[in-house]
C-alpha cells in the first residue's frame, strides 16, 4: 500500500508523523501513515486506492477541529496540501481545501474583497470551512459561499456542488461527520468595492447593518481574537485549542426562561438580566460560554498544574498546557458539559470532531 501510494503524482507518504504534530491542541496518535497531497488529483487518487483497500482513513488539513485518540492508531491520514488561490475581477475567489484559511481571508482583504474579513484568523484550512460552515462575529460561510467541488467515495465521482445542496445550517453541512465526500475546492463571491458585508456583532458595528472598510474591520476582528487567545501563537498555551468547543445550544423558548430564573436565583437580577439569548430557528441560542461560567467553571479551570484547563482568556477554549494527552482533554470535557447539563437542564454539544475516542 505505501509503494502504491508513493507511486502516485503529488503524494509524498510520511510515516514518521503524529496527530499531535498535525492538530492544533497538539494531542493526538500516530497514524499509520500520513499521505501528503499537494494537488486535488492527487487527493482523489489516494482516496480512491486508501478505499479500494478498506482501510480507514480521516481527510485532514490544518487540523482545527479534531480531538483524535491516544496511542497507536489503525488509520491512513490523508492530509490536504492542495492550497492554490484564484481572484476573478468580479469577486468570486476559488481556493484548494488545502489552503490556510486566514492567508486566504489576508488575501481577499488585500485586494479589497469583502464578506469573509469578520472570519480573520480562525485557525485551519479553507476546505474545512463549508463542512461545519464556520462562523463568527455575525458571519457565516453560508453568507457568501456559491459551490464547493466535491470527490464523492461512494461512486468515484468529481463534481461541483452548489452550495444550496449542502443544508448548511448553524454550524452544520450534511458533509460534517458522513465522509461522504471529500472537499477539492471552494468558491466564495465577495463584493468588490472595498467594504465588509453587514455588520451584526456589537463590538464592530457602531450601528447594525453598517459596513466598514475591510481591512479595518479585519484588524479589529483579529484584535478581539487575540484577546481571547484564539489566534494561534506557538508560544502561548491558550491558543493550543480547537477553538470554541462547544457549540451555543439552542434551546426552546421556555428552557431559556427557565435558564435565567435559575441564575436569577443564584445570582441576583443584575446577571440574570446580561443572560445573552437570541432568537434562532428552532428557539433561542444561549451562549456556551456564559452558561459554563455560570455553572462555576472560571477562565483558567481547573488550575494551573492541570494538563488541560479552560483558557485564561476565554472559557468556551479547552487549551492543552503542553504536556496533556487526549484522555486529559476528554475528562475536562466531560466535566464541563455534566456540569452545564446539572446546572441549567441544557446538554453543551462539542463543535470538534472525534477521533477513535467519545466525550
Amino acid at each position: 500500500m505505501t509503494q502504491r501510494l508513493t507511486d502516485l503524482d503529488g503524494v509524498v507518504v510520511d510515516t514518521g508523523t503524529s496527530f499531535a504534530d498535525l492538530t492544533t491542541l497538539r494531542l493526538g496518535g500516530r497514524p499509520h501513515a500520513v499521505v501528503r497531497c499537494s494537488t486535488a488529483e492527487a487527493v482523489v487518487e489516494a482516496v480512491k486506492l486508501i478505499d479500494a483497500s478498506e482501510h480507514d482513513l480521516l481527510i485532514l488539513a490544518g487540523g482545527s477541529n479534531l480531538v483524535i485518540a491516544d496511542g497507536e492508531l489503525d488509520l491512513i491520514a490523508v492530509r490536504l496540501e492542495n492550497d492554490d488561490v484564484s481572484f476573478g475581477d468580479d469577486g468570486l475567489v476559488t481556493a484548494g481545501a488545502g489552503a490556510v484559511w486566514d492567508d486566504v481571508v489576508a488575501a481577499s482583504v488585500e485586494r479589497g474583497l469583502g464578506g469573509i474579513e469578520c472570519l480573520s484568523g480562525i485557525p485551519g484550512s479553507t476546505g474545512a470551512t463549508p463542512v461545519q460552515n464556520v462562523g463568527a462575529y455575525g458571519t457565516e460561510i453560508a453568507d457568501v459561499l456559491t459551490r464547493v467541488k466535491l470527490y464523492e467515495r461512494a461512486t468515484g465521482k468529481v463534481f461541483w456542488s452548489d452550495a444550496s445542496e449542502l443544508e448548511l445550517a448553524y454550524r452544520y453541512s450534511n458533509l460534517k461527520f458522513t465522509q461522504r465526500a471529500v472537499v477539492l475546492e471552494v468558491e466564495f463571491q465577495l463584493s468588490t468595492d472595498g467594504l465588509s458585508a453587514p455588520l451584526r456583532f456589537g463590538a464592530l458595528a457602531g450601528e447594525a447593518g453598517e459596513r466598514r472598510p475591510v481591512a479595518e474591520v479585519r484588524d479589529e476582528v483579529l484584535g478581539l481574537r487575540r484577546g481571547k487567545g484564539m489566534v494561534l501563537d506557538e508560544g502561548d498555551y491558550d491558543t493550543w485549542s480547537a477553538g470554541s468547543f462547544f457549540t451555543n445550544p439552542i434551546v426552546a423558548s421556555e428552557i431559556a426562561d427557565q435558564v435565567q430564573a435559575a441564575v436569577r436565583s443564584e445570582r441576583g437580577d443584575a446577571d440574570a438580566d446580561r443572560m445573552p439569548r437570541w432568537a434562532a430557528e428552532g428557539g433561542e441560542k444561549l451562549s456556551a460560554a456564559w452558561l459554563i461560567e455560570r455553572a462555576g467553571f472560571p477562565r483558567g479551570y481547573p488550575g494551573e498544574d492541570a494538563p488541560v484547563r479552560l483558557s485564561t482568556k476565554h472559557t468556551l477554549a479547552l487549551t492543552n498546557r503542553g504536556q496533556a494527552v487526549t484522555e486529559d482533554l476528554v475528562s475536562l470535557a466531560r466535566e464541563v458539559r455534566d456540569g452545564v447539563q446539572s446546572a441549567f437542564g441544557v446538554q453543551l454539544v462539542p463543535e470538534p470532531v472525534w477521533v477513535g475516542v467519545e466525550i
